[in-house]
């Protein structure tokens, strides 16, 4: 039926934007970020103050 045809859009949209949001949300919380391996050692500072 004709009259039926903005009601199937607009869940058709309704369902193309609930499956976008659930691949942005998934992407967004799965993501790692890589661990950095470096360490770095502080040396210590020593000031000679000549007056």
């Amino acid at each position: 039926m004709p009259q039926m045809a903005p009601l199937n859009w607009l869940i058709l949209f309704l369902y193309f934007i609930f499956i976008f949001l659930m691949f942005n949300i998934n992407n967004y919380f799965n993501f790692n970020y890589p661990m950095k391996k470096i360490k770095i050692s502080k040396t210590p500072m020593f000031f000679n103050w000549k007056w």
